[in-house]
């Protein structure tokens, strides 16, 4: 396995099986333009096999932070260590910048992608409800 940070469109769209959708060439390079994001994916083989987003957060009374956004591991390649291993990437990113600490939101009864963050070092902050702002289809 290899686990290496995405810095190319071409590597954003060869992982879109592994997304909820398809990529958008515009949005890839948008992404990839954005200070503070960041797209890390683990090959297997040559393949990409999995992949973990996060965005750097500023806040002018906290400092920086580290949100993982989403986290994905192809169904042949679970439980092999490689969402431990992504999310860890994330982690060394955000303390090797400064970030105070990193956070990811994910469903109660998700209790493999809970066992995954807890393997990587996460613990438990609390219960929290998402409320969120639809504003129609994606452009």
């Amino acid at each position: 396995m290899e686990i290496r940070r995405a810095t190319t469109v071409a590597e954003l769209e060869a992982a879109q099986h592994l997304y909820d959708g398809p990529a958008r060439t515009e949005w890839a390079a948008r992404f990839l333009a954005a200070d503070g994001h960041l797209m890390v994916i683990a090959y297997v083989a040559g393949v990409p096999a999995g992949f973990v987003s996060g965005i750097e957060m500023l806040h002018p009374d906290k400092g920086a932070e580290m949100c993982l956004y989403e986290l994905a591991v192809d169904a042949p390649y679970r439980r092999r260590g490689i969402g431990r291993a992504l999310t860890r990437a994330p982690a060394a990113v955000a303390e090797d910048r400064g970030c105070y600490d990193m956070w990811v939101g994910v469903d109660l009864d998700n209790e493999a992608a809970q066992a995954t963050y807890r393997s990587a070092g996460a613990a438990e902050d609390g219960r929290f409800a998402m409320l969120t702002w639809g504003f129609g289809a994606a452009q």
